[in-house]
């Protein structure tokens, strides 16, 4: 039969590189099966819109089986590889339930997990906004907040306590979520919460000597005035140390109360690359050759925030992971039909970051934008980089909607 004697190509993983793989990857020598624990792709660069109901959470996902109809999608985790055996280990995401798969080529595409760079109570008592389940609990948890500091007999250390959101990390991620928080109270909660108003502050802690540092730095200083006119308090050179349960602890032994603490500093290995025994770096992450091939391995690639070529790393950004997907879908076509491979060339298209009151910045090879054009080019570029039509016209919608009848308030 013609399936017997076409390729397998596991991917693992459906973020940004896998998506980008699987989608493209349509080849009558390939039979293609997506393995990951999360049967849907997530546009995350729009995750921190969903936190304060800026977009509702279904608006920026879709489904993996109806985007890669092609393909077999398998609802579990890869929990080893075994080269010599070309074989993985898995379990079923809902029942643990394991089985093994054999593949002729295997693409890693796993992403990474948030990094707490080891510090104490991280893990217990912060936030973190990477997945969907993330900003849904943060979206939850802001309002509790709100409906907790409301409540008759609270005293005012209690509610400016409660009403403090605290963001670490000065990347894009976390200057986007302060932005979109501050945009929530000026256009809904000053309405809903008014007597609360007072109480509630925004405060930005970044370990590093500024925010956004793989911006250009007059966007960066941009940012930091926009911010400062917003009422959005940001302390640079103030590394964390230690989380508590309301409060997190500077290395100058600042303490900080807060209500809502989001973490956003950076990422690391994901468990199933960090316990590889396939060619690393010194951070954990797989190195692979200018195909995006793993080293010293013939039929395992990998692509995203879990590698690194040895040439350098490639920023952790949406697009690079997108690019490398695309890429090696065009590869493995070549490959498999029996002619050579391209190396893989990025080319970097900028970034794009929301600061607030309808501001944000481009930071373009050409073009160093900021303000309100700038934040119109960013709704554009967002919508067309978008994954399906009803991605598109869910993400306008919602934003027409909290524009006309603002964000909901609801917690359910």
């Amino acid at each position: 039969m013609e399936s017997d004697a076409r390729k397998h190509v596991v991917v693992l993983g459906t973020g940004f590189a896998a998506f980008s793989l699987a989608r493209s990857l349509r080849s009558r020598h390939a039979r293609l099966t997506i393995i990951s624990p999360r049967n849907h792709f997530l546009f995350t660069p729009l995750l921190p819109s969903t936190t304060v109901g800026t977009i509702e959470f279904r608006s920026i996902i879709e489904p993996v089986r109806k985007a890669c109809p092609h393909a077999e999608y398998l609802h579990a985790s890869c929990i080893g590889i075994l080269p010599k055996r070309k074989t993985i280990r898995c379990v079923g995401a809902l029942d643990d339930v394991p089985f093994d798969l054999y593949y002729d080529v295997l693409v890693i595409a796993v992403g990474a997990i948030n990094s707490t760079y080891g510090v104490p109570g991280v893990e217990r008592h912060a936030m973190f906004l990477r997945e969907l389940m993330d900003a849904r609990q943060i979206r939850q948890r802001i309002i509790e907040r709100l409906e907790q500091a409301g409540r008759p007999g609270m005293k005012e250390e209690e509610k400016q306590k409660l009403l403090h959101f605290v963001v670490v990390g000065g990347g894009p991620t976390g200057v986007e979520f302060a932005a979109e928080m501050h945009d929530f109270i000026k256009e809904d909660l000053e309405e809903y919460y008014r007597d609360l108003i007072p109480y509630i502050r925004i405060t930005l802690l970044e370990a590093g000597a500024q925010i956004l540092n793989t911006f250009d730095a007059a966007l960066g200083a941009y940012t930091l005035r926009q911010f400062s006119r917003q009422g959005i308090e940001v302390r640079t050179k103030s590394p964390v140390v230690r989380v508590e349960k309301d409060r997190v602890v500077l290395r100058d032994g600042t303490r900080i109360t807060f209500g809502v603490l989001v973490w956003s500093t950076g990422i690391a290995p994901a468990p199933l690359v960090r316990k590889l025994s396939l060619a690393k770096d010194k951070a954990n992450r797989l190195v692979t050759d200018v195909y995006l091939r793993v080293k010293g391995e013939a039929d395992i690639y990998a692509a995203g925030d879990c590698m690194v070529t040895e040439s350098g790393a490639y920023p952790a950004t949406a697009q690079v992971a997108q690019q490398e997907g695309k890429y090696l879908a065009g590869a493995l076509r070549r490959v498999l039909s029996g002619r050579q491979a391209k190396p893989f060339r990025y080319r970097n298209l900028g970034m794009l970051a929301y600061v607030g009151a309808g501001r944000a910045l481009a930071d373009l090879a050409t073009v160093k934008g900021r303000g309100f054009a700038a934040w119109l080019f960013w709704r554009s570029v967002y919508i067309t980089r978008l994954v399906s039509v009803k991605n598109k016209v869910l993400v306008v919608f919602d934003w027409f909607k909290a524009f006309l009848f603002g964000r909901d308030i609801s917690k359910f």
